[in-house]
């Protein structure tokens, strides 16, 4: 289905349901996100590439607490919210509900067997020559390009960078902008508030934003939030003031995920 259906869908259930019902949806990963109006939120350009799925986790289950909502949870786990719907039979508005038990892998989540099994090759019935071992070529390594959101980037906080983004490390999806207490945090894009809570360890008071349906962005250890969930934003608007819930320091932790993964938000923001 095309964004526009999909968010004017969303936006309809916002004004029209409860904030409970958005509220049990499942709690991160985002950061991993969420429909926002057609009017608010901008279209991808025909060269953003196609959505890749979420890497599974098998055997692997979280149990849904009260105040979790579908994207949260996702975001936790570095998952695309549709895959974690998808994966659990869970249509939208993907409501939830505590005790509730949600796979992290699709299906049975066990690599399939045949039941068959491969003939050995006959012996050889002569001495074999050797052979010998092929030579060693040395490739440059292949650099990816980022995928391109089809939007520009704002930066949500003025401050020192003290933290940067590290691939692979659970502790780095990210980069911490140094400021003060009750400074402004600002969306870095249109969108719509996803989530606005602190439900998330390690994340403080958190405020997670949807910007299409493969782009998110998360504005993590703020002192107070200033919007609520189903909000929409725009790029620029004050969203929160920046504290230090959740972390040793006054600081912004800023998140971009695509399709529920991190990615360097310094490959994103304009440079300074």
């Amino acid at each position: 289905m095309d964004l526009e259906n999909t968010t004017t869908r969303l936006a309809t259930t916002l004004r029209s349901g409860t904030k409970t019902s958005f509220r049990v949806l499942v709690i991160a990963t985002i950061w991993l996100a969420l429909a926002a109006c057609s009017s608010t939120v901008v279209r991808e350009t025909s060269s953003t590439p196609s959505r890749t799925a979420s890497q599974p986790k098998p055997g692997q289950t979280v149990r849904v607490q009260r105040g979790d909502t579908l994207y949260g949870i996702a975001f936790r786990n570095g998952i695309d919210q549709r895959d974690l719907a998808s994966w659990n039979g869970i249509a939208a508005p993907y409501t939830i509900y505590p005790g509730q038990i949600l796979k992290l892998y699709p299906g049975s989540g066990r690599a399939s067997t045949s039941g068959t099994t491969t003939p050995r090759p006959p012996a050889a019935t002569t001495t074999p020559r050797p052979v010998p071992p092929p030579a060693t070529v040395t490739r440059p390594p292949v650099i990816q390009n980022p995928a391109s959101s089809g939007f520009a980037w704002r930066w949500p906080a003025e401050g020192h960078i003290i933290g940067r983004f590290t691939a692979g490390d659970a502790t780095k999806q990210g980069i911490d902008i140094a400021g003060s207490s009750g400074q402004a945090v600002r969306a870095a894009a249109d969108g719509v508030v996803v989530y606005s809570g602190a439900g998330l360890v390690g994340y403080g008071e958190l405020v997670i934003i949807k910007h299409s349906e493969a782009w998110l962005s998360a504005y993590g250890h703020n002192r107070k939030r200033l919007v609520n969930e189903g909000q929409n934003v725009k790029a620029g608007q004050q969203i929160a003031e920046m504290g230090s819930s959740g972390a040793a320091r006054e600081m912004l932790h800023f998140e971009i995920r695509y399709n529920g993964k991190p990615v360097d938000p310094m490959l994103y923001l304009p440079k300074r």
